[in-house]
C-alpha cells in the first residue's frame, strides 16, 4: 500500500493504482471521457488532469501510477490537488479544445440526458468559444444493424476501438488519418460482427455511437426504470427496462460483478420489438381447422371438456425455454392433480435427470469463478453462441494469460485462442485416458474447468458422455476442497429452475415421447415453441408470440412476457433470480400462473394458492433452497463423481452445438425485426457493407 495526500487527505492505496483511482478512493470526483475501468488506458482525452505537487504541468491522471509519485525532499508524502485554480483552468481548456469541432446538436442527439460531454461541459464550459473556424465534418459511417453513427461528434477517446478489441476480441473498428483527418472506422465500412457491440452505445461518452432501433424514440426523463433480469438466455444477465407507458421501450445494463459485469448481448438488448408484434392478445379456439377469436370462458371449458375425457395417463405437459418458476410449478401442481406425470422441460431432448444432484446441470464454478481457473477444457458448447457473455468471462480470464483453453467439439472463432483436440466422443475418451497432451494441462491446473454444453447432453448418448466428462473432472484435480469445475452450460432460462423443482418425467414421457404420433390426448404447451407435436393431439398453447406452438394449437390461451409479470429464474451457475413487471400484457392477456389457476378450477382442482406470494411460498416449502434471491444452493462434488461412475459407450459422432443461429433462439426473437437483420448480415458469412 502507498500512501499520498489527496486534497489535504490522507489515503493509502495500493501501488498498482492509477492518480484517478486513487484520487476516486480519497472521495475527488474526477472528470473523464476516455478512461474507462475495464478498459486498457489511452490518457488521450486529458479531462482527468490534476495537479501534483513537484510536476511543472498537470498530469492525466488516469495514466499516471501511483508508484511514479516521488516523496517530497524531507520524505513528505506526494501531494495531488483536484481543485485548484491550475487545475480547474487546465480543464477548461481541454473542455474549449474538444467543443472547438463538435457540432453542439444536444437537441437532436438520442445521447442527450445521458451525455458525459453534456454533463462535464456544464461543469467545466463556458459561455462562448474563442475558434471562429468552421467545424470539421465527418461523414457518418455504416456499422450494422444496431448501431447508428454520427461521428462529426467523435473526440477520438477510441473507447469503442478498446471495447471492440479487448472484450468483444473482433477488431474491427480502429482508426485512419492523423490530426484533423483522424476517423474512427471500421476500415470498409462493414456490418460488425459481434454479438456485444450494442455496448457501444453505452461506452461512447458522446452521441458518436447510439442505438439505431432506438434513434428518436423517447428522451431518458420520459421513461420509468425496472431493474429485472435477461430471459433470453441461461446467464440470466442484470438489466432494466425501460417503459414508455404500457411499452417497453429499451432494454440496458446493470452491473453485476458475478455475471455480466456491465455488459449485455445484442439479443438482450434489441430483443425489444420483438415484445410488441405477433403478439397473443386474445383467447383462441380451433374450428373445422381455423382458429378463431374465443372468451375466456369458452376457452377454458373447451380446454375442460378435452381434459375430463381424457385418461390422466394420456396427458402431458411441455415447458419452454422463457417459462418462470411459478407457472411451472403451479402446472405441475395442476398436472398431479390429473394424475399425470408426464411433464419435460427439455426441448432440447436433454437426458439430464435431475435425480443426479443439482451439481450434474449447474455451472458450478460460477460464472465469476472463470476468472480464478488456469485450465478450461470445453466440450460440445460454443459459448459465444450459447452464453455470450460467459464466452466474454472466458476471454478476459485468457487475456490474463493464467488460462490454458483446449476445444472438443465444433472448430469455431470464440474470440480467444485455444487448441483445438477433436470433434467428438472419440477426442473426449482420450483426454479422460489420459493420451492427450491436454490432459496433463488440466491435471497440472491448480484451478481448471470442465465445461460441457447442453448440446452434449441431448445427444442419444448424452449420458455417456457426461460421464466421461465427469470422469475427467473428478481425475483432473477439478473436484478439491472449495473448488467444482464441473460445469454445465445450460442455453434456456427455464432448464436449471425445471430441474429443481422436478418439472421432468419421474417415470412418465419425455418430450419426444409426448409429440409423437398416438402417445397423448391432451398436451400443454407452457411457451413451448422448439418441438413439432404430431397430429392427433390435442395441444393447448399458453404462452405470448404466434410462434410455432401457436401455429399447432387447438385451444391459445395468451400470456404474459417476461417484462409483464413478477418471475423467478434460476440460471446456469444455480443462481434463483426475480423478473420484475415492468409493463403489463396487452389486451386479454394474462400472467401465466393465474391461466393455469383458472384452468384448475374450470376442471375442479382448486389449487391451493389464489395469489402470487402465496404461490411463492408453496414453492420455496417444497424447495427449500430456492428461498433466497440472488443467492446459489452449491451442488455437492460427490454428485459428480456418481456421474462419472455411470459409464456408458459414447457414439462417434462429432459435437455439435445446439444453437444454430445466436439471434433467433426463442419466439421473441424470432419476432424481432431488429434481430432478424442482425441474423441475416451473420447467415451471409461475409461483413455486408451499406451500399449492400
Amino acid at each position: 500500500m502507498t500512501k499520498l495526500l489527496i486534497d489535504g487527505k490522507e489515503v493509502d492505496v495500493p501501488a498498482e493504482f492509477t492518480l484517478l483511482q486513487a484520487c476516486e478512493a480519497a472521495g475527488a470526483e474526477i472528470p473523464r471521457f476516455c478512461y474507462h475501468e475495464r478498459l486498457s488506458i489511452a490518457g488521450n482525452c486529458r479531462m482527468c488532469l490534476v495537479e501534483l505537487k513537484g510536476s511543472p504541468k498537470p498530469v492525466a491522471s488516469c495514466a499516471w501510477g501511483v508508484r511514479d509519485c516521488r516523496p517530497g525532499p524531507n520524505g513528505e508524502l506526494p501531494e495531488v490537488s483536484t481543485k485548484s485554480p491550475m487545475v480547474k483552468k487546465a480543464r477548461e481548456g481541454v473542455m474549449e479544445f474538444l467543443l472547438i469541432n463538435h457540432p453542439l446538436d444536444c437537441p437532436i442527439c438520442d445521447q442527450g440526458g445521458e451525455c458525459d460531454l453534456q454533463d462535464q461541459a456544464m461543469g467545466y464550459g463556458i459561455d462562448t468559444g474563442r475558434f471562429k473556424e468552421n467545424k470539421r465534418a465527418v461523414e457518418d459511417k455504416y456499422m450494422g444493424a444496431v448501431i447508428k453513427t454520427s461521428m462529426s461528434r467523435c473526440i477520438q477517446c477510441t473507447r469503442c476501438v478498446r471495447f471492440t478489441t479487448e472484450i468483444c476480441g473482433v477488431p474491427e473498428l480502429g482508426a485512419t488519418g492523423r490530426g484533423e483527418d483522424m476517423e474512427i472506422t471500421t476500415y470498409l465500412e462493414g456490418a460488425l460482427t459481434s454479438e456485444l457491440q450494442g455496448n457501444l452505445a453505452d461506452i461512447c461518452p458522446v452521441g458518436a455511437l447510439t442505438s439505431k432501433p432506438y434513434a428518436f424514440t423517447a428522451r431518458p426523463w420520459e421513461l420509468n426504470k425496472t431493474e429485472s433480469i435477461d430471459v433470453t438466455d441461461a446467464v440470466g444477465s442484470a438489466i432494466r427496462v425501460d417503459t414508455r407507458g404500457r411499452e417497453v421501450m429499451r432494454i440496458l445494463p446493470r452491473v453485476n460483478e458475478a455475471i455480466n459485469e456491465e455488459w449485455i448481448s445484442d439479443k438482450t438488448r434489441h430483443v425489444v420489438d420483438g415484445l410488441r408484434v405477433q403478439r397473443l392478445d386474445r383467447p383462441y379456439v380451433r374450428d373445422n381447422g381455423r382458429l378463431r377469436e374465443a372468451s375466456w370462458a369458452e376457452a377454458l371449458a373447451t380446454v375442460a371438456a378435452r381434459v375430463k375425457a381424457a385418461d390422466g395417463k394420456r396427458i402431458g405437459a411441455l415447458a419452454g425455454d422463457l417459462a418462470a418458476l411459478e407457472e411451472m410449478f403451479a402446472l405441475k401442481d395442476l398436472m398431479g392433480r390429473l394424475g399425470s406425470v408426464n411433464l419435460d422441460a427439455r426441448q432440447d431432448g436433454s437426458l439430464v435427470d435431475p435425480k443426479w444432484g443439482r451439481a450434474t446441470y449447474i455451472f458450478n464454478p460460477t460464472i465469476a469463478g472463470i476468472e480464478e481457473a488456469d485450465a478450461l477444457l470445453i466440450v460440445g458448447a460454443n459459448p459465444r453462441k450459447e452464453a455470450a457473455l460467459v464466452n466474454a468471462r472466458i476471454r478476459k480470464r485468457w487475456r490474463s494469460g493464467a488460462l490454458k483453453v483446449g476445444v472438443i467439439g465444433e472448430q469455431a472463432d470464440l474470440t480467444y485462442k485455444y487448441d483445438y483436440l477433436g470433434a467428438g466422443p472419440d477426442t473426449l475418451a482420450e483426454v479422460a485416458s489420459g493420451k492427450n497432451a491436454f490432459a496433463t494441462v488440466l491435471k497440472n491446473a491448480k484451478n481448471p474447468i470442465v465445461l460441457i454444453g447442453a448440446g452434449a447432453l441431448a445427444r442419444r448418448d448424452g449420458v455417456a458422455v457426461g460421464s466421461l466428462a465427469a470422469r475427467i473432472a473428478a481425475e483432473c484435480g477439478a473436484l478439491a476442497e472449495g473448488w467444482n469445475g464441473f460445469a454445465v452450460l445450460q442455453n434456456a432460462a427455464s432448464r436449471v429452475g425445471a430441474f429443481d423443482i422436478g418439472f421432468t418425467p419421474g417415470g412418465g414421457l419425455t418430450t419426444a415421447q409426448m409429440t409423437t404420433f398416438g402417445t397423448l390426448d391432451v398436451l400443454f404447451l407452457l411457451g413451448a415453441d422448439e418441438v413439432t407435436v404430431a397430429d392427433g393431439t390435442f395441444v393447448v398453447y399458453i404462452g405470448t408470440h404466434g410462434d410455432r406452438g401457436a401455429h399447432r394449437a387447438d385451444v391459445i390461451l395468451p400470456g404474459a412476457a417476461y417484462t409483464e409479470k413478477s418471475g423467478l429464474y434460476v440460471n446456469t451457475e444455480g443462481r434463483l433470480q426475480l423478473a420484475c413487471r415492468a409493463a403489463f400484457p396487452p389486451g386479454d392477456a394474462r400472467e401465466d400462473w393465474a391461466i393455469i389457476r383458472a384452468l384448475a378450477e374450470q376442471l375442479g382442482h382448486r389449487l391451493a394458492y389464489e395469489s402470487l406470494a402465496e404461490l411463492r411460498h408453496a414453492l420455496t416449502a417444497a424447495a427449500p433452497h430456492l428461498a433466497a434471491i440472488d443467492a446459489i444452493a452449491p451442488g455437492s462434488a460427490d454428485d459428480v463423481r456418481k456421474l462419472a461412475a455411470l459409464g456408458g459407450t459414447p457414439e462417434k459422432s462429432a459435437f455439435a452445438s445446439p444453437v444454430a443461429d445466436f439471434y433467433l433462439t426463442n419466439p421473441i426473437a424470432r419476432a424481432s425485426a431488429t434481430l432478424a437483420e442482425c441474423s441475416s448480415l451473420m447467415s451471409t458469412g461475409r461483413r455486408l457493407t451499406a451500399a449492400e
